[in-house]
């Protein structure tokens, strides 16, 4: 789907705007944008959205686990862990080493929701945020699809609070 259609623009968007005005409450506005957001994002194919999904999944889990075993000195592991593709194509690339990296199509926004969960995962290391112990509200970042291909790439910590605790303006709404 693409944000210049009309079908976009006339339809979904706008259904997205009704739903989510009718919604009562932060957590039922949240649901519509994450809703919204998966359909969005699974327009091109279901895969896509298994794809999102998974490493949505991996990233909160690696979070939670870098988390749960700093005092024991762990949560380097992990982090290093969840990068190990990313660190076995650098080495590949320059040593020739692992022969072979799978190679999977990926989608067009792919890079987006990649440095954000990436940013997350580290600034979660670093304890510059705290984890997200909900999966929703992790999926919601990441997946939103107001910016998901169009950017920018936003920081968790730059919305940790907004995604539970965030007042909609109708002035704001209409800039």
């Amino acid at each position: 789907m693409v944000f210049s259609s009309l079908f976009f623009v006339f339809f979904f968007l706008a259904l997205n705007l009704i739903a989510y005005h009718f919604a009562d409450g932060i957590k039922r506005k949240n649901m519509v944008l994450l809703g919204f957001s998966l359909v969005f994002y699974s327009w091109g194919g279901p895969k896509y959205l298994l794809l999102l999904l998974s490493m949505v999944f991996a990233s909160w889990l690696f979070a939670l686990l870098i988390d749960q075993y700093r005092e024991e000195g762990l949560s380097k592991i992990f982090l290093i862990f969840k990068y190990l593709t990313f660190f076995s194509s650098i080495t590949n690339t320059i040593f020739h080493f692992p022969k072979e990296i799978p190679q999977i199509a990926l989608p067009i926004g792919i890079s987006f929701y990649t440095f954000q969960l990436l940013s997350y995962v580290i600034d979660v290391y670093r304890e510059e945020v705290a984890p997200q112990r909900k999966f929703v509200n992790l999926l919601l970042y990441a997946s939103l699809f107001h910016q998901c291909i169009a950017g920018p790439i936003v920081r968790y910590q730059l919305v940790a609070d907004e995604i539970e605790n965030r007042k909609v303006k109708t002035d704001e709404l209409y800039r």
